[in-house]
């Protein structure tokens, strides 16, 4: 295999132009090859400092604008991003190693998210409460936090980035980003773009490094107001304690073991379909992503061979290539931890349907491939079923009846998302209150809509993004009372 060609990047945007970060470099590997393909220096705790300070000046100015005027700066902006989506798909599939049609997916929805806040900063609205007692009127007066943090993992950078920057600009706040140290050139070149675009410059600086170094750092900086975090339950959990020395607000989107039930009155097609998509999407690597299904005993038969047709049927291979459904896992750590998900599983009990291994191509041996796999009725409590499986490896489960879909789905810490197919609208009903997660789907694929809050209950977080809820954690509310009329 061909070597290549090793790049290097400063590391860190700051103050509107390219920041020469000042710890050891991190060799970025290209997971369709296995192969370094850039060195970035990782950001230190000087910095970090320097970006905040920097965004808390770019914030004094930004802060007395009018909402409205905000919007119009940033939406400039983003018309300007939206003229290099090539580049940044270019860029987010050989660093992260999602296929050239999922990147597209990703950035343009990434751009739709500060648009749809652009949008909102000309329809925000306050509340007021008139005749608290005679001649005295209340109303509550909203303002911007200041600096705030956002940390951001691997698995969608930019959209996971769109969801806290559009919010926080928009309210009038200033942004410290921290990607992944395994996916900063997207964010990076995205942050140029918009300073390009006419954002002002320390609005929206980047830092990049290892989060054990790099995020501590922001987390525990005095200037930054509210962190904001989307990755892994047990990070999420240290940040929440590192946070409240200071008492930060948080916003934290962790992981999640999606549940999808179905029903024997669902369309059965479409319900395959929309489970081996919300599996396999990105390489299974999305907290949303469809990790559980129970199917009720009389349908079960045909959905699991839809499933697994599905499942085989999908081509595997770099994803830059031509028709390239699945590509590799981001990391061989990931793979690896993949697969021992299943083997664990295995070793209890099931059916393995599909997949199960790495593909045997020698094309793809250096990448961090792994086959879409299916394993069907393997034990309650096993692997598949209490731990988040971070890949395109998916357990079905026969069910009686949907009291026991119902507890099943309930039975994980996690509460992220949930899916339920069924032409009934009491049963759907029922699903929708009885599921213990944040988001549930009837009838529906796996999609966030920007229109909607989103967040996760018990071990899958706190707080909301998307929606105007999203607001509500990236300002300060004040009540005001005003008294006596002339």
């Amino acid at each position: 295999m061909t070597s290549e060609t090793i790049t290097t990047h400063p590391g860190s945007f700051i103050d509107g132009a390219p920041h020469e970060n000042r710890g050891a470099p991190i060799a970025l590997v290209n997971p369709a090859t296995g192969q370094v393909f850039a060195e970035v220096p990782g950001a230190t705790a000087a910095d970090v400092d320097t970006a905040v300070s920097c965004a808390q000046r770019a914030f004094a100015d930004w802060s007395a604008l009018g909402t409205a005027q905000r919007g119009e700066i940033l939406g400039r902006a983003v018309a300007h991003a939206e003229e290099h989506v090539d580049e940044l798909v270019r860029l987010l599939v050989r660093e992260q190693g999602k296929t050239i049609r999922d990147a597209r997916i990703e950035i343009p929805k990434a751009l739709d998210t500060l648009t749809h806040y652009v949008g909102l900063s000309k329809a925000l609205r306050g509340a007021h409460t008139p005749m608290l007692a005679p001649g005295v009127d209340g109303y509550v007066l909203r303002r911007p936090l200041g600096v705030v943090g956002a940390i951001v993992p691997w698995n969608f950078p930019t959209t996971l980035l769109a969801n806290k920057l559009a919010p926080a600009l928009v309210a009038g706040n200033a942004v410290v980003a921290k990607p992944a140290g395994t996916t900063p050139l997207t964010t990076l070149r995205l942050a140029e773009l918009l300073g390009e675009g006419g954002l002002p410059a320390g609005l929206f600086n980047v830092v990049s490094g290892p989060g054990a170094s790099v995020g501590e750092a922001m987390v525990t900086h005095p200037g930054i107001r509210k962190i904001a975090f989307t990755g892994s339950t047990p990070v999420g959990e240290h940040i929440a304690a590192l946070a409240a020395k200071g008492t930060k607000r948080v916003t934290l989107e962790l992981g999640g073991s999606d549940p999808m039930i179905i029903c024997d009155d669902a369309d059965v097609t479409a319900a395959a379909s929309a489970a081996a998509m919300g599996r396999y999407y990105n390489c299974g690597q999305a907290c949303l992503a469809i990790k559980r299904v129970y199917v009720f005993d009389s349908v079960a038969d045909e959905v699991i061979e839809a499933i697994t047709g599905k499942a085989k049927r999908l081509k595997v291979g770099p994803g830059d290539a031509e028709g390239v459904q699945l590509g590799p896992l981001h990391t061989a750590r990931q793979r690896d931890e993949v697969a021992d998900q299943v083997e664990r599983t295995l070793a209890l009990g099931g059916e393995l349907t599909a997949g199960g291994s790495a593909p045997d191509d020698p094309e793809l041996a250096d990448g961090f491939f792994y086959l879409p796999t299916v394993v069907v009725d393997p034990p309650a409590g096993c692997p598949m079923e209490t731990e988040e499986v971070f890949g395109p490896a998916l357990p079905i489960w026969r069910v009686r009846d949907f009291d026991e879909a119902i507890e099943r789905a309930n039975a994980s810490p996690f509460g992220l998302g949930s899916s339920v197919w069924t032409r009934s609208l009491a049963r759907a009903r029922q699903a929708a209150e009885r599921i213990e997660a944040g988001y549930t789907w009837i009838n529906s694929r796996t999609k966030v809509y920007d229109e909607l809050p989103f967040g996760g209950w018990k071990s899958s977080g706190y707080g909301k993004e998307h929606g105007e809820e999203a607001f509500d954690y990236y300002t300060e509310s004040k009540s005001v009372v005003v008294a006596g009329r002339e």
